[in-house]
């Protein structure tokens, strides 16, 4: 029987790993943190005390790993999710989760995309450069890309369905009005005037409160105390403007061929003035959020929440 002098725990993700070693015989407790640098691991792993034994929870990202250390000598023992102790409130299965975990089966060869964002062009010629391998690797890759392949070849027939729709119903003219702000193309266009359909319910300071991007309150004799937003009302309203939000933190230059002139030209001038005006005015305010330091998730919401009344008014223009 081995006596092993250090213990090693390893936290393994797709882009970064966490190493803690205990030394059995004086109790000393190290960590480190890397990017997912395989051979930086197995070289830490091999400079402590040994000799070394090591652990981490199965699962895709870690069997690269898990080969390098037994092929440098040192044992690693996989350990199975169904015998770690959980926190009795982390019962969330969901097939979308389920979705996710088989995406991810793809990194158990070692494989970590980090060049840009996932699922552009780049990465779609990324994934198909690992096509090679045996049978059991072959059937595992050509199911999951056929998988993602057929979602969005049903996802852009949806849009191009929607995008039809939206041009030509009752909501077409505010949709168009919509569109001269930025982050709001037809899709979320026509999703928030199918969501919230009567406008004239609100004005433009009691529409933020019905999309649940207010401060809640709570307030007793001479205490008041903010806390976080409401969220209550329509969560998919709020959602798409909370997402539109983000575009007006980037410096506001619309090009002679931008989309915007494109969306421009399908609405009013007046329409394209107003929106002109608008998209400046929250640009300018996610640009004092940033100088006084404001946290960029709560900024965003406070940009929503404006940018919420800034639809109203395109939705009552008319009247």
């Amino acid at each position: 029987m081995i006596n092993y002098r250090s213990f090693v725990g390893l936290d393994v993700h797709a882009r970064t790993i966490v190493g803690y070693a205990i030394d059995g015989r004086t109790g000393e407790v190290v960590h480190r943190r890397f990017g997912f640098d395989l051979a930086e691991v197995v070289a830490w792993v091999s400079s402590l005390p040994g000799p070394q034994t090591s652990t981490y929870e199965a699962g895709p990202t870690g069997f690269g790993l898990v080969r390098l250390l037994e092929a440098s000598g040192i044992r690693c023992v996989v350990a199975a999710p169904s015998k770690l102790v959980r926190p009795s409130g982390d019962r969330v299965k969901t097939d979308a989760r389920d979705a996710l975990h088989l995406a991810r089966l793809l990194l158990r060869h070692g494989f970590v995309y980090s060049d840009g964002a996932a699922w552009t062009d780049k990465h779609d010629r990324w994934v198909r450069s690992h096509q090679g391998g045996d049978l059991a690797f072959m059937t595992a890759f050509d199911a999951s890309y056929e998988a993602v392949v057929q979602t969005v070849t049903r996802r852009d027939r949806l849009d191009k369905a929607i995008g039809l729709m939206a041009a030509d119903s009752r909501f077409t003219p505010l949709v168009n009005r919509l569109g001269t702000l930025r982050g709001i193309g037809t899709l979320t266009g026509f999703a928030l005037a199918v969501e919230i359909t009567d406008w004239h319910r609100f004005t433009g300071n009691t529409i933020g409160a019905f999309l649940g991007l207010v401060p809640s309150e709570y307030s007793s004799g001479q205490s008041r105390v903010q806390g976080g937003i409401t969220k209550t009302g329509n969560s998919h309203a709020r959602r798409l403007l909370v997402e539109a939000a983000w575009q007006h933190r980037r410096d506001y230059r619309p090009g002679a061929r931008s989309v915007m002139h494109t969306r421009w030209d399908r609405a009013p001038v007046e329409a394209k003035l107003r929106g002109q005006a608008g998209n400046q005015r929250l640009h300018r305010q996610w640009v004092a959020f940033t100088m006084r330091k404001k946290r960029p998730v709560i900024a965003n919401v406070a940009i929503a929440r404006e940018l919420s009344g800034w639809c109203w008014s395109w939705a009552v223009m008319d009247e």
